[in-house]
């Protein structure tokens, strides 16, 4: 397990609020697990800001990952490897918030999800 809890910051969780109405997805976790995939499609490094995790939207690693935690913890041990970063867990769970907090950004950013159907065409982008 990459990070017992998650928290986001009260930005993400303004961004995600709106994708939840845009697309109809009601589970923050959902939305989460799509972000953490769109900004691991991107190959740079995400920025070494510090994230302030000052919201009130919590889940465990579990809620996160649900049966497929195992799956979006080897993404992302296996990213840091391409990279050549360390693979200790301080550094895993670092890129994992890094990446997390970048994905939500860039889907909320991006001006072209109006619905549902919108993000899943995002999933067929090769």
């Amino acid at each position: 397990m990459i990070i017992k809890q998650i928290k986001l910051s009260n930005q993400s969780k303004d961004k995600l609020s709106r994708l939840k109405r845009k697309t109809g997805i009601k589970n923050w976790n959902i939305l989460c697990r799509w972000a953490l995939c769109y900004s691991l499609k991107e190959d740079s490094i995400p920025t070494d800001v510090p994230i302030i995790q000052d919201s009130n939207l919590e889940m465990s690693w579990f809620t996160f990952g649900g049966e497929d935690s195992d799956l979006y913890e080897a993404l992302i041990i296996a990213w840091c490897q391409s990279k050549d970063l360390p693979h200790d867990n301080d550094t895993i769970s670092k890129y994992f918030k890094l990446h997390l907090e970048r994905g939500i950004s860039y889907l909320s950013g991006t001006n072209f999800i109006k619905n549902l159907d919108d993000l899943l065409k995002l999933a067929l982008e090769v």
